[in-house]
């Protein structure tokens, strides 16, 4: 699947920043098209004052079918892969027993790879943080977090999947990215023992 910006342009309409309440907000809009024909908006916004910059991923048209989309990476330009996840959908890394869950509130998720691995990282520190110095978990939870920083450096071949039930998400692989995609029509899991975040 290729991917490329198909019209790149900067609104007049601007606001006050939310951060310094002082500076501007320009709001850059990006519009991302396959070659299937699936489009997605994406919106910037950035301060002309304090550098504050957020993102809005919105959907213009999606052809994607509910089901399994799974990636395998080997290598680091793997991690330069890019994914769109809906927000009822669920990204998962099997080997490392992650599983990141729609939340009550979560939105439409645009990033790639690494930046899954870089919030899988984050939020697997701040668990092992929480716990108790002699807590058995601690060298597992370690071991995890060891893993994806070489996970990070291309030096841990792992699978990413993304299960939407719904339709909606997809994944934009690098060109010799293995890639694949299973219509599936499956209830989700409740019995899972991964470690899971929202």
């Amino acid at each position: 699947m290729s991917h490329h910006v198909k019209e790149r342009e900067e609104d007049d309409f601007s606001f006050n920043c939310p951060s310094c309440r002082s500076g501007v907000i320009k709001i850059q809009k990006t519009i991302y098209d396959s070659h299937d024909g699936d489009q997605i908006l994406i919106l910037k916004y950035e301060c002309s004052d304090c550098g504050y910059i957020s993102k809005d991923v919105v959907p213009v048209s999606s052809k994607m079918k509910p089901g399994i989309i799974s990636m395998k990476i080997n290598k680091e330009n793997d991690l330069k892969s890019k994914l769109y996840r809906a927000p009822t959908a669920k990204i998962e890394i099997p080997e490392f027993e992650l599983v990141m869950e729609p939340g009550p509130n979560a939105d439409f998720y645009f990033t790639n790879v690494e930046g899954v691995l870089r919030r899988f990282e984050s939020a697997v520190k701040i668990y092992r943080n929480n716990l108790q110095k002699d807590d058995p978990q601690i060298p597992e939870i370690d071991f995890i977090i060891l893993n994806l920083q070489k996970a990070l450096e291309g030096k841990f071949p792992f699978t990413l999947k993304i299960t939407d039930l719904s339709g909606g998400s997809y994944i934009v692989p690098q060109e010799d990215t293995p890639y694949e995609f299973e219509p599936k029509n499956i209830e989700a899991s409740n019995n899972e023992k991964d470690f899971h975040i929202s």
